[in-house]
């Protein structure tokens, strides 16, 4: 089915350190991504999984490279591809500190915050869609909080991939850090689509997206 197919998966947060100590990030578990990795990897495609600072047991995967960036995530995005498919369930933040302060950042005399320069991170999701060695299957995934038709299709449409798995994250039951998900899958070819995976555990849902996967490569 999957035999020898490269597959990238990308999962967890990033962090973007304003100091040695404070750093912009998300409650990402990284469960998702990892449970997809985990279901590719029984079926004996070679997995490489790219992941932010999450805590799990990921003992039995063959390729973990471990991240803390979304810099870091795009440079190993890089030097371990190109690939078959790519799967960029990862919540990459979009902005960074522009300068991480050499010390840490102490309240100023006036009380007031200081400034904060941000610049944008790279776009990890839209740069593999728009490779020159793109992968046969781009999958990317929308964590919102509203309107989640309307951002899963401009996101499909705005990155060039070919599916969008979007999720609701401000449902405590399914949002960052639990075992549950419920989510639907946005086709590029198909717009009008939408189908929706019900509520289950991670890995249950991990599954269902697999077997799509598997539908669609043969």
């Amino acid at each position: 089915m999957l035999k020898s197919k490269k597959i990238l998966v990308t999962a967890g947060p990033t962090y973007e350190y304003l100091d040695d100590i404070r750093f912009i990030g998300n409650r990402s578990s990284g469960k998702q991504g990892a449970e997809i990795a985990k279901c590719l990897q029984k079926l004996e495609a070679d997995v490489t999984l790219v992941i932010g600072p999450v805590n799990l047991e990921l003992a039995g995967l063959n390729k973990v490279i471990r991240v803390e960036s979304a810099v870091q995530m795009n440079d190993a995005v890089i030097e371990t591809g190109p690939f078959d498919i790519a799967i960029c369930a990862a919540a990459v933040s979009d902005w960074r500190p522009k300068v991480k302060a050499k010390t840490k950042i102490k309240k100023s005399s006036t009380g007031k915050p200081q400034f904060l320069e941000l610049v944008e991170n790279p776009d990890i999701l839209k740069n593999i869609c728009i490779a020159e060695n793109r992968p046969d299957l781009v999958i990317g995934f929308a964590a919102e909080t509203n309107d989640l038709l309307t951002n899963a299709r401009s996101k499909l449409k705005n990155k060039g991939c070919d599916w969008i798995v979007a999720n609701d994250v401000s449902k405590k039951n399914i949002g960052f850090g639990s075992d549950y998900n419920e989510v639907t899958i946005h086709y590029k070819n198909n717009p009008n689509k939408k189908e929706k995976l019900s509520l289950k555990r991670k890995s249950e849902i991990s599954e269902e997206i697999v077997d799509r996967i598997v539908n669609q490569i043969n």
